[in-house]
């Protein structure tokens, strides 16, 4: 089974990467790029590991490019050789199984690009924007820069993309590749399905622009599609008007029910009126448990007088549910506490257990990055994060929180997450795109996001394959966010009725399967 699949890679801390001993074609790059590639030990190993501290892969070589161009001509030079080396991009290097590697390949070092300052000096975010009765922007980004300075350099012309990740210190290229979620994609969609236009090297080394209306297989087969067809190197993205400020309001209960019903109300809610959002600009759910505090890395939300409160709580099986949203404001909105209250009177949060902060909308969309420096300095960020990202189909959760939660994490002592759990809406995502969701209209995101010592990571893969375990014996068609499988067939049932069109797209875009070949689909 595919569990059974999924240990073998896992035994052991590092996976042993053999070097090839013929490195003789990457001596012979073309001119105008052979000085961008890199052999030396330094250079691989600043590439073979991740954010999951789980694998060590190395690559034969790193490759820093100063253009679009430049990598579009070390994927041609590959596909002229008779035995093609395999090309990962690398953003912030945030995946936590390997997926950014290439063993005997090469790394292209995204970074560099910003680094030098883009292509004939141009500006890696660059913002358009008309105001008035056909109101519309964007924001043009390199794909190898962090969401924090899109934000940044947004922000500097009063507008922000529409949505986010929770994590905003990863690159664009990145997030897009995979889906790009959090608490606002129940309301703006993923961040791909927020995507004007693209610039891709494809896996043949053509550099092509796409969009929804212009080589438009190639644009929905990239977003979302694991860098298998391409590595963006540009993408135009919707903005909308930044607002000042935001209201954040975490509430909390003890019973599972209660707490999906009133998530499910408020996700349904849709209050667009003219193109104002009336109704709440993110929604969130996650769980306090014993090991699980209320405050973690994801933000310091409670005081210690809440957290004391919280943790006095006796819930019926240990654990706490808590709902977070958020409603964006101005300063010149005066109504905007009675708009929250009406958005949220319905609701059926414990008594007294509701807690309101009033920030930016800056600091509140990095939020994580002070837990995130904290940790930096203690020495606990550069360790083992044996994630599990799932999506569950709506029907299913509430048998997923029983034996998931309540009892395979719930009955062991090693539950420290955080741990997060929300629901998202179908029709809100674009399925000629790459990434797979449930084929339910409502589905949750599950987000196990485990830190552990060098010592102990196996215990949580144990509990992660546990959970797998679980979703396959019930036939819960859980459908796997961030997505590790080791063959080929838990691939094809991964990707369920898409897998035709992924596999007859690779054949198009990357015929001799260079690209990304750390996500293990092809290679």
């Amino acid at each position: 089974s595919f569990v059974a699949n999924l240990i073998k890679p896992w035994t052991s801390l590092l996976v042993a990467s053999r070097r090839r001993d013929d490195t003789s074609s990457l001596h012979n790059l073309p001119m105008n790029i052979s000085d961008r590639l890199r052999l030396d030990h330094e250079a691989i190993t600043s590439v073979s590991g991740d954010f999951g501290h789980l694998v060590e892969v190395a690559p034969t070589g790193v490759f820093y490019p100063r253009s679009a161009k430049d990598i579009a001509s070390l994927v041609k030079f590959s596909n002229t050789l008779p035995t093609p080396f395999c090309i990962a991009a690398r953003g912030r290097g945030h995946s936590v199984r390997g997926q950014a590697t290439a063993q005997d390949g090469v790394v292209v070092e995204m970074r560099a690009l910003g680094e030098n300052g883009g292509e004939c000096g141009d500006k890696r975010v660059s913002v358009s924007y008309t105001t008035g009765e056909n109101e519309c922007g964007f924001v043009d980004v390199g794909g190898e820069t962090l969401w924090i300075d899109v934000l940044k350099g947004c922000l500097e012309e009063g507008v922000a993309p529409l949505s986010w990740t929770d994590y905003l210190y990863l690159s664009v290229g990145g997030t897009l590749s995979n889906g790009g979620i959090s608490g606002q994609t129940s309301r703006y969609g993923p961040q791909i399905n927020n995507v004007h236009e693209l610039d891709v090297v494809t896996g043949r080394g053509e550099l092509v622009t796409c969009s929804r209306n212009f080589n438009s297989e190639l644009f929905f087969a990239v977003l979302g599609g694991l860098g298998q067809f391409g590595i963006i190197t540009r993408a135009r993205i919707a903005v909308q008007p930044a607002p000042k400020r935001v209201k954040w309001v975490r509430m909390l209960y003890d019973d599972f029910a209660v707490f999906t019903r009133d998530q499910e109300h408020l996700v349904a809610i849709h209050g667009d009126k003219k193109g104002v959002i009336t109704g709440l600009n993110y929604i969130e759910g996650s769980l306090i448990m014993s090991h699980s505090p209320p405050n973690n890395w994801r933000s310091s939300f409670f005081s210690s007088s809440d957290v004391s409160r919280i943790t006095s709580l006796a819930a019926p099986n240990g654990i706490i549910y808590c709902l977070e949203v958020v409603k964006y404001y101005d300063e010149s909105n005066d109504s905007i506490d009675k708009e929250l209250e009406e958005l949220l009177e319905e609701l059926n949060y414990l008594p007294g257990f509701r807690f309101t902060k009033d920030t930016t909308f800056e600091e509140f969309l990095n939020r994580v990055r002070k837990g995130e420096l904290e940790l930096e300095a203690k020495g606990l960020w550069e360790v083992p994060h044996p994630w599990l990202n799932l999506f569950i189909p709506g029907s299913r959760i509430s048998e997923f929180n029983s034996e998931a939660f309540a009892k395979i994490i719930g009955d062991q002592s090693k539950a420290t997450g955080p741990f997060l759990l929300y629901p998202m809406l179908r029709n809100k995502w674009d399925d000629r795109m790459s990434t797979v969701i449930p084929e339910e209209d409502m589905f949750y995101t599950i987000g196990l996001l485990h830190t552990s010592g060098f010592d102990d990571w196996e215990d949580f893969e144990k509990q992660n394959i546990a959970i797998l375990r679980f979703c396959e014996e019930k036939g819960i068609e859980a459908k796997q966010y961030l997505p590790h499988y080791t063959s080929k067939e838990e691939w094809r049932k991964h990707f369920g009725s898409k897998w035709e069109r992924f596999w007859t797209r690779k054949a198009r875009f990357d015929p001799k399967m260079i690209l990304s070949p750390g996500q293990r689909i092809f290679n």
